[in-house]
């Protein structure tokens, strides 16, 4: 596959085959991944792979965030698919960045991690491991970054949960990128 290919072809996958990913393969994609530009070289990124039994404790972290309803039924149900969105990802790699004091170079670190992330997740692709990258509640959650091991003064910039795609979507259309441009002379 050419890289036009792997950019369009790309997917965000959330249901993965019961098949244990090589994170050892992972970690050579990492090294390849992170050659992105990055301003004043502050190499911002530090990974975290989560896998075995470790998903599970993240697993009953993201239940009891997800225990939100009317009743004890909907919130016990709540709980449960909560709680199996995780658990069935055969790998999660926290992507932590150390967030700079200065409000230029904390962007500028945020935009090359996220440079970073994309690089990987076409790396994972080209091997036909599917990803999806995952902001939110669960990652700035204290019992989260505590059991992960997110530092003070570090953000998460991504959780990417990382399989063998057991379904891969269509794709969506996107805008015509002909709408989006300005042309100064």
């Amino acid at each position: 596959m050419n890289l036009t290919e792997l950019i369009i072809d790309r997917r965000s996958i959330q249901l993965y085959e019961d098949r244990p990913v090589p994170v050892e393969e992972l970690k050579k994609m990492l090294e390849t991944a992170v050659w992105v530009p990055n301003h004043k070289m502050t190499q911002p990124w530090r990974f975290i792979f989560v896998y075995g039994d470790s998903i599970k404790k993240i697993a009953e972290i993201n239940r009891t965030l997800g225990e939100k309803g009317k009743d004890p039924e909907e919130r016990k149900a709540n709980g449960e698919k909560a709680y199996q969105k995780i658990a069935n990802v055969p790998v999660l790699l926290v992507v932590a960045m150390k967030e700079n004091h200065s409000p230029k170079f904390r962007e500028e670190d945020y935009a090359a991690t996220s440079c970073m992330i994309q690089n990987f997740s076409l790396l994972a692709w080209e091997q036909g491991i599917g990803m999806i990258w995952k902001t939110g509640q669960l990652t700035i959650e204290d019992e989260f970054r505590e059991a992960v091991g997110v530092q003070p003064g570090e953000r998460v910039a991504g959780m990417l949960q990382i399989g063998y795609p057991a379904k891969v979507p269509k794709p969506r259309p996107r805008a015509d990128v002909k709408t989006r441009i300005t042309e100064l002379d």
